[in-house]
């Protein structure tokens, strides 16, 4: 069986943060807690917290980004991330510390 992938697009107010074509999984942080999406997923909707969300490339591998508050969309083989702000980097702890610090002061 062919290994299937998701189209993930993260959305900022003014302008498409991300765009991966090769995305084999997306986790997110909604107000109950982690939230996993595979390919095969049913169709859903997400609310989503202040946070981590990670996702797994063919290519690139893990990567992480924080989030602000937004909403998370799985149609298909499309996941739809829309968000306040977004910040990317490698290092879990800073970007925990840049959630702390810029999303979740206000």
């Amino acid at each position: 069986m062919a290994r299937s992938f998701m189209k993930l697009t993260v959305l900022l107010p003014f302008q498409i943060f991300v765009e991966e074509n090769d995305v084999a999984r997306v986790v997110a942080e909604t107000p109950d807690g982690s939230f996993g999406v595979l390919p095969r997923r049913l169709d859903c909707v997400a609310a989503l917290t202040p946070g981590i969300l990670i996702y797994e490339t063919e290519t690139g591998g893990e990567k992480c980004l924080a989030v602000d508050e937004g909403v998370l969309i799985k149609a298909g083989p499309d996941v739809l991330v829309s968000v306040r702000n977004a910040i990317a980097g490698t290092d879990l702890g800073q970007l925990r510390a840049a959630v702390e610090r810029e999303f979740l002061s206000l």
